[in-house]
């Protein structure tokens, strides 16, 4: 299989370019990578839909990968409880090598097919849940083992790779394959693989949860009101939700908890 991710950059002397000539460089090769996300978005919808009717009847949503695309999974699994106010087990991120792999590079951690699904059977994934391997090569055996194990036990498999005709995203039932080219700097796929990624997530997991009615109009009100800005926030929407001056919307909020209780509960006092 030939890996575009792999492929010489367009560029080459780096080191002779100037500092403005890299970043605007960099930048150009950036500004290729949501036209390459546009093109998969059908993938993203369908990967998306399958998940939002799974979840709405208990399913989980799990993230495996390795390095930086492991970092990613684990990354938006992680902000989905702060910004909707979900489960912290309700979007899970697995890297391989363990925790200590989000800081430090695990040796070899992303060669052993069998190690997924052993990490998975801590959370009982199950054939209600979906599994989603993240991998810009798209031949990490990581991922490739931990998709082929959930396919036999009947589980939802998804991926986002960054190569066309993959290993992976031949074993995913619903792959989503964002072809970005070459790197700025050849083979570093935490560049514009890693964006195109991210951006993927981002509307994977936000369209989710938007359809799972975590989102009103188009504001966060299930979010958790872990610090001042956001508490600040809260006490807004729901000034702008029901007219109150910011005393009493502080009041609610401090009685409720959540944005959506605060507003649910003064609203039943007006009927």
């Amino acid at each position: 299989m030939e890996k575009t991710t792999e492929q010489e950059s367009l560029y080459n002397n780096l080191e002779n370019q100037t500092v403005l000539e890299l970043l605007n460089n960099i930048n150009n090769e950036d500004q290729t990578v949501a036209k390459a996300v546009q093109n998969a978005i059908s993938q993203i919808a369908t990967l998306a839909t399958a998940s939002v009717d799974l979840m709405k009847a208990g399913g989980r949503l799990f993230y495996i990968g390795a390095g930086t695309s492991g970092r990613l999974g684990v990354l938006d699994a992680s902000e989905c409880p702060p910004t909707f106010g979900v489960p912290f087990d309700m979007v899970v991120g697995i890297i391989a090598g363990g925790d200590t792999a989000i800081r430090k590079a695990v040796e070899n951690a992303e060669d052993d097919e069998q190690q997924a699904w052993l990490d998975l059977q801590q959370f009982n994934i199950n054939n209600k849940d979906i599994l989603v391997g993240i991998a810009a090569s798209g031949s990490t055996p990581y991922v490739i083992g931990g998709l082929q194990k959930a396919n036999e036990m009947g589980i939802l498999t998804g991926c986002v790779v960054c190569n066309g005709g993959s290993p992976v995203a031949a074993v995913a039932k619903m792959p989503i394959e964002i072809v970005v080219g070459p790197e700025f700097l050849t083979g570093s796929t935490r560049m514009k693989a890693g964006t195109a990624q991210k951006l993927a997530l981002n509307m994977l997991s936000t369209t989710i949860m938007i359809k799972l009615g975590k989102v009103k109009g188009n504001r966060m009100v299930d979010m958790q009101l872990t610090n001042h800005k956001l508490v600040e926030r809260g006490v807004q929407m729901i000034i702008n939700e029901t007219g109150l001056d910011e005393q009493k919307a502080q009041a609610l909020l401090t009685k409720y908890g959540s944005v959506r209780k605060a507003v649910e509960g003064f609203l039943s006092l007006l009927h």
